[in-house]
């Protein structure tokens, strides 16, 4: 394949040659709507927001919540209030602060700041005022706001391109909400119940979030419903009012006790610990690299106290030392594929001047 490049007046255009066909590409224009479609692909992906709401995030969308006893950041993700009038905060997971990043690192101009453009709200029959959009690209010399088209046509040209195809042989169709319910199927089936999925996508009735699941049993979602039912009917009904200050610091004090010694336990709020504190068994641990020696030392004295328990017969102590053992060898190989680790990355969160 042969380059070359052509100037242009607000940069420069990579074109390349196949010695094939003969054909020119386009390799900045290529570039760029490959990057778009991954952005817009992880995001519907890992937020299950609607097409709307992903043009309407802008940089302040991406703004975080300091404990006030550790002082530990939970990076969170602002959705403005679409169809459903209900405004939602997302916890931003590891792999969306990537994405994100990745983003807002693309966008930010000589100053370092998101350009201000003005988009079309084609539902309200509205312009609005000029925003930080995070979905937006340069056009010529200025830059312009994402379309819901636009978003459309980036999956169908990425899906076209991989050439997949359904049973039947023909090309897949996807469209953004289809998205949405991948994230509600795959939180359902990892365990996630129906009732807080629905809270986090913004759906008025838990029918609505039960619909989007692609693959569930119907008679375990009903006899979950009725589970939940049976326990609301048995509460008193004072528990369901606004929180106290005093149920506001338990909640609070979730996140503080989520750090261990050798990583963050990721159990959902409010849930006992499965194995009592044997936190190399669980499955939840999230391995922090900075503890990978503590890992190995404690996979070496779970060695050496096998040994010890088959030499003096202790044959119950080595079942149980033969589990934590495989737990603390897992732990070790999702450090070393790079699933545990917890790198800073700089969202760029805004501040906002005046703030005190």
């Amino acid at each position: 394949m042969r380059r070359a490049i052509a100037p242009k007046a607000a940069g420069h255009l990579i074109w390349a040659a196949e010695t094939s066909s003969g054909r020119r590409r386009n390799l900045t224009y290529e570039e760029e709507e490959a990057f778009w479609a991954f952005a817009a692909i992880e995001v519907l992906r890992l937020t299950g927001v609607r097409n709307e709401e992903l043009l309407e995030l802008t940089h302040h969308s991406v703004t975080q919540y300091r404990l006030p006893s550790t002082g530990e950041v939970v990076p969170l993700l602002q959705i403005a209030p679409s169809k459903t009038d209900t405004e939602r905060l997302l916890l931003v997971s590891p792999e969306l602060a990537d994405v994100l990043s990745a983003i807002i690192s693309r966008l930010r101009g000589p100053r370092g700041a998101v350009p201000l453009v003005a988009a079309y709200d084609v539902r309200e029959k509205v312009w609005n005022p000029p925003m930080p959009l995070l979905f937006q690209r340069g056009i010529g010399s200025e830059h312009r706001a994402f379309t819901p088209t636009a978003i459309r046509k980036l999956l169908i040209n990425a899906l076209a391109a991989t050439g997949l195809t359904n049973a039947d042989g023909e090309a897949l169709s996807f469209s953004p909400h289809d998205f949405r319910r991948i994230f509600v199927t795959d939180a359902i089936m990892n365990g996630l119940p129906p009732h807080i999925a629905q809270v986090i996508c913004g759906h008025k009735s838990i029918d609505t979030t039960i619909g989007y699941k692609a693959v569930y049993p119907a008679e375990t979602i009903e006899a979950h419903r009725a589970f939940i039912a049976r326990r609301r009917a048995s509460r008193p009904g004072e528990e369901y009012r606004i929180p106290t200050e005093e149920e506001w610091d338990a909640f609070l004090a979730h996140f503080e006790k989520r750090k261990v010694s050798i990583g963050t336990c990721a159990r959902a709020f409010g849930s006992p610990c499965i194995h009592e504190h044997a936190c190399v068994r669980c499955s939840l641990l999230r391995p922090d690299p900075a503890q990978r020696g503590r890992l190995v030392d404690i996979r070496d004295n779970l060695v050496a106290r096998i040994a010890e328990a088959k030499r003096e017969g202790w044959l119950g102590e080595v079942e149980g030392l033969q589990v934590s053992l495989a737990g603390a060898e897992e732990k070790l190989s999702q450090l070393d594929r790079g699933h545990g680790q917890h790198t800073a990355v700089d969202l760029g969160i805004p501040t906002m001047r005046g703030d005190r």
